[in-house]
């Protein structure tokens, strides 16, 4: 471990959908700071502007180094397409470390590559655990841990996930979420009003995004699904973004029939992160939703059975739903009664917005760092 991350050697960030830009760009900026050579590739699991370019525009990442373009498909295609793109990459490079970020194919894909080359890994937001292996991002965590060198958790639980999986305690490293570094960096650009203008939108509203297989995939789910929105829509304007995966579903659903539910394309960093702070609520299956959430202080309602992220319950403003409760607890919002079930007042330990200063400062050679 001496020697990741050193000057001499290249450090390799991995990314391929939103959430991992988000994730990266404080780690990019603060190894930036500290003079260590790096590049990104970029994997282009997510291709479509609004759900890439745009973030490393708003978020200031440099240009990937490298594009490859792999696009969609089933699981096994996706990941076959990854894993021999990362390959022929890896192998060109030599990188002296590699920094996968979340739970994305990308992610496991990089890891096991990594893992047969003999490079060191790190993953940032290590140790998330459903407990749901029906869940792909739950497959994919799991055995990206297994083969990291390096695990950056976000949480104190998710250091105790680890422990009992038998990651060494050195290779353990509670560091805080870089998700919120970014969220709180761009604090100021969040301007509610701006969009209320130019989007046309009400004073209050409930933000709505859904993506998971679980809700999108089967008919009947988003049927069901479609109905609790409308259900939604007639107390609210209900503002949902629609993610590539599920729109034909929902589309086919008549998701869009009801007049007050509307209907965008994926919406840039800012402008969804500036929807979300304003809204009355936020109905999601989204983990990084979740987070951001907890840190804005707006309701969230998880349209899941679990979630990997129990400290934004603990100590934030999520909690989990089935659908049959969705339009009464939005109701209840809207009364002002609340949902709270956090049990802790203040954020969560480490998420102060330097998250990525210590993933540097580790990868670096053990510095210290806030």
């Amino acid at each position: 471990m001496s020697s990741v991350g050193s000057r001499s050697a290249e450090v390799v960030h991995i990314v391929g959908a939103r959430p991992n830009f988000v994730k990266a760009a404080p780690v990019v900026a603060a190894l930036e700071k500290r003079g260590v050579r790096q590049s990104v590739v970029h994997t282009g699991q997510h291709y479509d502007d609004r759900m890439s370019a745009v973030f490393f525009r708003e978020l200031g990442l440099p240009r990937p180094d490298v594009d490859l373009g792999v696009g969609s498909g089933s699981h096994a295609e996706q990941t076959a397409a990854l894993m021999v793109g990362l390959e022929r990459e890896f192998t060109s490079r030599s990188p002296g470390l590699v920094v996968v970020y979340g739970d994305v194919n990308s992610t496991v894909a990089a890891a096991l590559v990594a893992a047969k080359l003999h490079i060191p890994v790190a993953h940032v937001e290590a140790g998330l655990r459903s407990f749901d292996r029906t869940m792909p991002e739950e497959v994919n965590r799991r055995l990206t841990d297994q083969l990291s060198d390096v695990c950056f958790a976000t949480s104190p639980e998710a250091v105790g996930h680890l422990a009992r999986e038998g990651v060494a305690a050195d290779r353990i490293h509670l560091v805080g979420n870089p998700m919120i570094d970014t969220l709180l960096g761009h604090l100021d650009r969040f301007d509610t009003a701006a969009l209320r203008r130019r989007l046309d939108l009400p004073d209050t509203y409930v933000a709505a995004t859904l993506h998971r297989p679980a809700n999108v995939d089967d008919p009947e789910t988003v049927a069901r699904l479609t109905k609790r929105l409308h259900e939604v829509a007639d107390q609210a304007d209900v503002v949902m973004p629609v993610h590539p995966r599920g729109r034909r579903a929902f589309e086919e659903a008549g998701l869009g029939g009801h007049p007050r539910m509307r209907l965008a394309e994926p919406l840039g960093y800012i402008d969804f992160v500036t929807l979300v702070r304003g809204s009355a609520a936020v109905v999601t299956d989204s983990g990084g939703v979740q987070e951001e959430t907890t840190i804005l202080g707006v309701p969230c309602l998880t349209l899941r059975p679990n979630t990997e992220r129990p400290v934004t319950i603990s100590h934030g403003t999520n909690r989990l739903v089935t659908d049959t409760e969705l339009p009464g607890l939005v109701a209840a919002i809207l009364a002002g009664d609340g949902i709270g079930t956090a049990t802790v007042a203040e954020v969560p330990p480490l998420w102060d917005g330097h998250a990525g200063e210590r993933i540097a400062a580790v990868l670096a050679g053990g510095d210290t760092a806030p």
